[in-house]
C-alpha cells in the first residue's frame, strides 16, 4: 500500500486558518445578508457560542426560526453591540 503525500501549497497560497475563516454567507455580488446561522453569527461579533445561546434564551438578541435553522438577523446583532457599547460608556 503505498502512503499518500501532503500536499504542499504553493508560495503564493495561503494557507486557511481557523482565525482567518470567511463567512460562508459572503455573497460576490456584495449583497451583505440579511440573517445568519449561529456558527456565522459568532465569527461575526466574537462572542462565545455559549454566551451567544444565553443571549438568545434571555431575550437579548433576536433569532428566527425557518424549520430547524436558527437565524440571526443581522441588524439585531448590530443592535445587540450597540446597547453594549452605550451601556460600557455609561
Amino acid at each position: 500500500m503505498r502512503r499518500r503525500e501532503a500536499k504542499t501549497p504553493a508560495k503564493d497560497e495561503q494557507l486557511d486558518l481557523p482565525f482567518d475563516r470567511r463567512l460562508r454567507t459572503a455573497r460576490t455580488n456584495g449583497a451583505e445578508p440579511l440573517a445568519v446561522r449561529i456558527p456565522d453569527a459568532v465569527r461575526m461579533t466574537g462572542i462565545g457560542r455559549s454566551k451567544l445561546y444565553q443571549l438568545i434564551a434571555s431575550g437579548e438578541l433576536e433569532t428566527i426560526k425557518i424549520g430547524r435553522c436558527t437565524l440571526v438577523p443581522v441588524d439585531a446583532l448590530k443592535d445587540l453591540l450597540a446597547r453594549a457599547r452605550a451601556a460600557s460608556h455609561e
